[in-house]
């Protein structure tokens, strides 16, 4: 008995990632099933999504401009970016099935007022430098402007990127804009590959299948808007999760799984240049936005003659290039960085996986439990409702700290896991101990750095 269950542990906590190794939720919970399969559920998210996120504009727009009187700052950039954040360690990239930015282009689409292009090949291969750019302007734009006080300049804001969005879906068929563009898209399908669970197809049924309805559709149903289908499903990269090809596949061939949540890491290895990039600038941007909050930042910018805005932007390319010369040192200490199949790699960044994408969910959460306490009062001022004003509290310091460590520490566990990994499993003990060593070294320092960031005081 006891013997099993040690076994179970082990092979949960140090499993064979290239073996079939996961649970398929569609037959272990009806429930599960039955609410992809209903594709009404789906549309009733979608729609009440759509009604949630069409009142935030209008409160933006119309609403009182004071940051203490309107609710739909905190909503925005506290509960619907911490959703989004925390949503890629569980959901994947199923967020992106639901988000109301090309809800528009679905009406236009809908009512056949779209051209129904097919998507150019420029877009297909320069898409993701586009919203890699995209992704990190939003973040500059967020930290050295007034757009997360300004509710008006985030209606404009949501806006702008439902505009964007809606163009596309007027030219081409589909969702190109989510699949090659949106900025947002583009980080959580990267985010994606440390998710809980994938979507995938039975690859021996696909084998044999000569419909391929997935990604053709039929006369009657549209086919995958990623224009993927299950068959071409090989990572959480792209695909929504989002159901649609369950009623195209006559075989029932795609499931939902739950698995290791890295084994998408250790198979790519840090390859492509999403990877390359993104994490990086994603963990400088980091850096640069935790230093920014603390009143010695400040100090500097005084001491040098220059504006807060620029001294950030200094630290944030800083601290992203330092990040980027030490991954490809790192790599050539290491030596082996290319395989026959896989091709080229970099263990390095995805050793910093776990530390870029836990970050971003440590910042967002701080952000969402420092104000959480003042929602009610917001909307007691913004409605006059004088009874609110009674459930206003203040979350404890220390439990925000702890929280943050708490999180900090999961992300040392993932990256030195990932180190031990590669070491014992994938390669197999071939390659000496000591090359994995800097491997170690820069997850540690890496460590040290959040930490004096996030919990030495201002």
């Amino acid at each position: 008995m006891f013997t099993n269950f040690f076994k179970k542990v082990k092979n949960f906590l140090w499993p064979e990632i290239y073996e079939n190794n996961r649970i398929n939720l569609f037959e272990r919970s009806p429930f599960i099933k039955n609410f992809f399969y209903q594709r009404k559920n789906f549309a009733y998210l979608r729609t009440f999504g759509d009604i949630i996120f069409l009142i935030l504009i209008i409160l933006g727009l119309f609403g009182p401009q004071e940051k203490d009187r309107n609710i739909m700052l905190f909503l925005s950039w506290g509960v619907w970016w911490t959703s989004v954040v925390l949503s890629w360690f569980f959901l994947g990239r199923m967020w992106c099935a639901l988000c109301p930015f090309p809800g528009l282009a679905r009406l236009l689409q809908n009512l056949k007022l779209s051209f129904f292009k097919n998507p150019p090949k420029f877009l297909k291969d320069k898409g993701i430098h586009l919203a890699t750019f995209l992704f990190f302007l939003i973040i500059y734009l967020e930290s050295t402007t007034s757009l997360t006080s300004s509710p008006r300049y985030t209606s404009f804001f949501l806006i702008s990127i439902v505009l964007m969005a809606s163009f596309f879906g007027l030219l081409y068929r589909e969702y190109a804009w989510c699949r090659y563009i949106c900025p947002l898209g583009r980080i959580t399908g990267v985010a994606a590959t440390m998710a809980l669970i994938e979507f995938r197809p039975d690859y021996r049924i696909c084998k044999t299948c000569k419909e391929v309805l997935c990604k053709k559709g039929t006369p009657n149903i549209r086919p995958c808007p990623v224009y993927l289908g299950a068959v071409a499903v090989q990572n959480n990269l792209n695909c929504f999760i989002c159901g649609h090809c369950l009623i195209l596949c006559p075989h029932n061939s795609p499931a939902v799984y739950l698995r290791h949540p890295l084994k998408e890491i250790i198979l790519n290895k840090g390859k492509g240049i999403t990877c390359a990039y993104v994490i990086p600038f994603l963990i400088g941007s980091q850096l640069a936005r935790f230093l920014m909050e603390k009143d010695f930042f400040h100090n500097w910018a005084n001491t040098l003659a220059i504006s807060p805005n620029i001294l950030f932007t200094l630290l944030f390319f800083w601290f992203s290039m330092v990040i980027i010369v030490i991954s490809k040192l790192a790599a050539s200490f290491f030596r082996v960085i290319e395989d026959p199949i896989l091709g080229k790699f970099n263990l390095t960044i995805a050793i910093l996986i776990p530390f870029a994408f836990t970050g971003e969910l440590i910042y967002r959460s701080k952000y969402f439990l420092e104000n959480i306490g003042d929602f009610f009062p917001t909307l007691a001022r913004q409605f006059r409702i004088e009874f609110f004003f009674k459930w206003g509290f203040t979350a404890p310091e220390k439990f925000i700290k702890l929280w943050s460590f708490f999180l900090l520490n999961l992300s040392l566990l993932g990256s030195l896991y990932l180190i031990f990994y590669f070491y014992y499993k994938d390669f197999e003990r071939e390659i000496p101990f000591k090359r994995y060593l800097h491997f170690v070294g820069i997850v540690f320092a890496l460590y040290l750095s959040y930490y004096v960031l996030i919990f030495i005081s201002k």
